[in-house]
């Protein structure tokens, strides 16, 4: 009896929720594509978080509140005409690394030297720490070599006694 219900065609409802499937995915796909395309303002804002001001005040390019500072008024303009034009970020970001120097960015950019630079240094102190694990236990299982003539256990004790006696 059961083969026969898996040969049966199946029932109109599940036949229904199954022809919405590909209307489902379409949906799902231009609400991704919609959230790709973020509001300018919002774009400013982010971008203007991800930068620091150049003028020595230490403060997020957006966030500056130093009085009379000669540089971020600039960086703003610059940054707000490069998202009205449609820049990409990571073209906005590079523009403004090669522009004032890396120390603009409150992040660095993840190139491939950066990448290196984070992961060498955290391995090379892994495998030091490894062979030092490794080097103590070798040298905890090494014995030293006994002396060819042992001394018996009271012989300097008693030579000792002997030369301290008069």
């Amino acid at each position: 009896m059961p083969l026969l219900r898996s040969l049966r065609p199946p029932a109109p409802h599940a036949a229904r929720r199954w022809s919405r499937l590909p209307q489902a995915a379409l949906l799902a796909l231009l609400a991704l594509g919609s959230m790709g395309a973020a509001d300018p303002a919002v774009r400013y804002n982010e971008l203007g978080h991800q930068m620091m001001c150049v003028c020595s005040c230490a403060q997020v390019l957006i966030e500056c509140n130093h009085v009379g500072c000669p540089d971020s008024d600039s960086m703003l303009h610059l940054l707000r005409a490069s998202v009205s034009r449609g820049d990409s970020d990571r073209s906005i970001l590079e523009a403004f690394q090669a522009k004032y120097g890396p120390t603009v960015l409150a992040s660095p950019l993840l190139t491939p030297f950066n990448k290196v630079a984070w992961i060498v240094p955290p391995a090379v102190l892994a495998f030091g720490l490894v062979g030092l694990v490794a080097l103590i236990r070798r040298w905890r299982n090494t014995h030293a070599p006994a002396p060819a003539h042992a001394p018996q256990p009271g012989a300097a004790r008693d030579r000792v006694r002997r030369e301290t006696e008069l």
